[in-house]
């Protein structure tokens, strides 16, 4: 379902984490990679342990993302909010090893890209400026855009106007960017907490449906509902 026309947009934004990379994925991924690093942990790092300890990891993030979107907590990036996260997990899993820990501490400078991110934007940059609008700090997408191969016009972080999404002034310093009025800014996510975000910036929304993030609901009107990037790609740059 689409109801969206390449003459209609101005300039594309993509949220990154989930959309265009694999965040579980990568994040259990590394906490395997720690609990190895530290001989095993204490059940040799099973899938079920892995899990929970992704589990605390994204509670916490989400609950310290909260707690700053309501003003209990002052604005701290990601980087630092990861760190902690870490440190969680560590204390959870029993891991002392310091260079294991550390080395966790980044684990969102290294998320695989999904298999048509990269060649999806290089398409779409053809005809459209893309840009990456994250809730990730600057430096953590500095090595994450490194890492997983995108390439951008421009890549936005919350941490410029100290603010997590879905608050409406990260969807502005895209929108801002972008140049032109916020209903030719096309906003594309996994997420529909963010899309509806986004719509209420008035913003156009794109959802590209993912094996992770938060499908839409029958009562989001989003302008496009797409089974993967390449069904949008191809909507967008049909001639």
């Amino acid at each position: 379902m689409a109801d969206i026309r390449a003459v209609d947009i101005d300039a594309v934004v993509f949220d990154i984490l989930g959309t265009l990379v694999d965040e579980p994925g990568g994040l259990r991924a590394e906490i395997r990679d720690a609990l190895s690093a530290s001989g095993g942990g204490p059940d040799g790092g099973s899938d079920d342990s892995v899990d929970e300890l992704l589990a605390v990891w994204q509670r916490h993030v989400e609950s310290e993302q909260r707690r700053i979107g309501q003003r209990e907590r002052a604005y701290a990036d990601s980087e630092v909010i990861d760190r902690e996260a870490a440190g969680r997990v560590a204390d959870r899993a029993g891991l002392t090893d310091p260079a294991a820990i550390e080395r966790l501490a980044t684990a969102s400078r290294r998320l695989p890209a999904w298999g048509d991110s990269a060649a999806g934007l290089e398409r779409l940059a053809r005809r459209f400026p893309v840009l990456g609008l994250s809730n990730a700090a600057h430096l953590t997408l500095l090595h994450l855009n490194a890492y997983a191969g995108l390439r951008w016009h421009q890549v936005l972080s919350g941490e410029a106007v100290l603010a997590y999404k879905p608050a409406p002034e990260v969807y502005g310093l895209a929108v801002d960017t972008a140049g032109c009025p916020p209903e030719r800014v096309l906003m594309v996510a996994a997420h529909a907490w963010d899309l509806r975000g986004a719509r209420a910036r008035g913003m156009r929304t794109a959802y590209v449906r993912r094996p992770v993030g938060d499908p839409p609901t029958d009562a989001d009107a989003f302008d496009g509902r797409f089974d993967g990037l390449e069904d949008l790609v191809n909507t967008l740059t049909a001639r």
